[in-house]
């Protein structure tokens, strides 16, 4: 079998694409600035992005990197990281509850403020499922450009803003994250051991279609791993740090093919909407901060508005408890999920018409 070398072309714009990414997360940690590896590779890429550059990152590269995330992830969890466990059914119901409420509100805000069609109102307050919401658009004739924007104007706030804003009222330290524990190749057995069992699982979660099966497969295979003491080793520093990069790079990537004009008519709903998805989040963060009394960063990054994989990825650099974190974000993700399958279905269900060149009800 002949294996041919990918174009030139591409080569080159990757290579672009990842020394702008690995620019801007160096400038933003150079700085001190919380998470800046990803925030500055995600702001740089997003930035090249709209100003015409073909800014692309190859999928198995970002597998790779996803699953070296989940392998870090798992290498912080320890007994004491499970302690408190009994009460979380509370913080995941007050999450569930929030993230049906964001999306009513947020979808209201669109279509009243902004005037968009239910169906594209009800995808664009989707906090999450950016696939699932894609698909939908596709399916059903939402405004996908509109969507696409919307959502990803939100993840570039939310991995900009989230970790500046914690580290602004001093509940997070800027870092960069660490590895726990030995590393490097002295310890190649266990090295070996660790990424065959995080990689299994996570290619069995990734088969079994689960949400973020890469991240959370690796994760899981990792945190049995280093939970039971059978591993203690953990990939070296500067793994963990490129992988983070390259991740940023992904999210600024979604800017690809939009033009500053594009970006600017939508920008008012763009702001707009995340505004209200915040306004309800920081409700439901607040109840739960007072009444379960968890840390205010970890509360924060679970009912954070955002993709899976992106808020898993600001838990590794903000060094917060990922299996809180992501047991809240898969929880979401099953509420988002079905809500988003039974609304677009209501929706279509109703006979639309045109009026004015935006859809509205009969």
């Amino acid at each position: 079998m002949v294996f041919a070398l990918p174009p030139r072309r591409a080569v080159l714009d990757i290579a672009e694409t990842l020394a702008i990414a690995l620019c801007g997360g160096v400038t933003f940690a150079w700085f001190g600035l919380p998470a800046g590896l990803v925030s500055g590779s995600v702001v740089a890429v997003a930035a090249a992005a709209l100003f015409g550059r073909p800014v692309k990152v190859p999928p198995a590269l970002a597998r790779i990197c996803y699953v070296s995330v989940g392998i870090l992830l798992g290498a912080v969890v320890t007994p004491e990281t499970l302690r408190g466990v009994a009460a979380w059914p509370t913080s995941i119901a007050l999450l569930m509850l929030g993230s049906i409420a964001m999306m009513l509100a947020t979808s209201q805000y669109l279509r009243i403020v902004h005037r968009w069609d239910p169906l594209s109102a009800l995808l664009g307050a989707s906090p999450g499922s950016l696939a699932q919401v894609i698909a939908l658009s596709t399916e059903r004739g939402g405004d996908l450009r509109a969507i696409a924007i919307v959502q990803t104007v939100r993840i570039l706030l939310l991995v900009v803003g989230l970790p500046n804003g914690l580290a602004l009222f001093g509940f997070v330290v800027p870092a960069v994250a660490a590895a726990r524990g030995p590393a490097g190749m002295a310890v190649l057995g266990e090295m070996t051991l660790l990424v065959a069992a995080a990689a299994a699982c996570a290619a069995v979660f990734q088969r079994l279609r689960f949400p973020g099966g890469l991240l959370f497969g690796a994760m899981t295979g990792s945190a049995l791993l280093h939970g039971t003491g059978l591993v203690h080793a953990v990939l070296p520093w500067w793994i963990g740090s490129s992988c983070v990069i390259v991740l940023g790079g992904v999210v600024g990537s979604r800017f690809a093919n939009t033009t500053l004009r594009m970006l600017i008519a939508f920008l008012g709903a763009a702001f707009g909407s995340f505004a209200v998805s915040m306004a309800v989040a920081t409700f439901f963060v607040l109840v739960d901060i007072h009444f379960l009394s968890f840390p205010i960063a970890n509360v924060v990054i679970a009912f954070a508005p955002g993709a899976q994989d992106t808020m898993m990825v600001l838990a590794l650099a903000l060094h917060l408890d990922p299996v809180y974190v992501g047991a809240h974000h898969l929880a979401r993700f099953l509420v988002v999920t079905f809500s988003l399958a039974l609304g677009a279905r209501r929706i279509a269900g109703k006979k639309p018409q045109r009026v004015g060149g935006r859809r509205e009800q009969a």
